[in-house]
């Protein structure tokens, strides 16, 4: 069978159609396709990377921040207490003789740490000293905190306050 010059031209017309339609469809558009989403992939995964630094950094700071609490209480002196150190500070900010109890607990943690726990009341205080006192015990550089503070203002004497306090602080193995 003898084909003339115009359907030779359909036909190749018609190949040239099909091939470029087969490389269309299963080569261009799939690599496309294909480096779109590889692009979403790398944004993804950057900001993934990103994440992973940022936290990298914060548990390296959380790190750092944890060895100079250690260092702080392991620089106490030996003997260190507490209850006895609550004790002295009372003294320095004058409010020992409102002292109404003090009750010691404590828990054990992990590897041998030790949470050492004094509740304490102090009834008809003034603000001021209790002011004192809480700036004696917090800023002590012996790594104690005040973990509750319940002020109620007294009754009886008119500006003084009866306070609940809680002091934590953690004690090596």
């Amino acid at each position: 069978m003898q084909l003339g010059k115009r359907e030779k031209l359909f036909v190749q017309l018609a190949a040239f159609v099909l091939t470029t339609f087969c490389l269309l469809q299963f080569v261009v558009f799939p690599m496309v396709t294909d480096r779109k989403r590889l692009k979403k992939s790398i944004v993804t995964k950057e900001k993934g990377l990103e994440e992973m630094i940022r936290l990298s950094k914060e548990y390296a700071a959380l790190k750092q921040q944890s060895h100079t609490s250690e260092n702080v209480i392991r620089g106490r002196a030996p003997g260190f207490t507490l209850f006895s150190f609550l004790e002295k500070a009372a003294g320095k900010a004058g409010v020992k003789r409102h002292i109404k109890y003090m009750k010691p607990s404590s828990s054990k943690g992990q590897g041998g740490w030790k949470e050492t726990m004094v509740e304490m009341k102090l009834d008809k205080i003034s603000l001021k000293r209790l002011m004192d006192y809480l700036y004696l015990i917090e800023l002590s550089k012996k790594a104690i905190q005040i973990k509750r503070c319940a002020v109620t203002e007294n009754k009886g004497r008119k500006g003084s306050l009866d306070v609940v306090l809680q002091a934590i602080t953690i004690e090596p193995p």
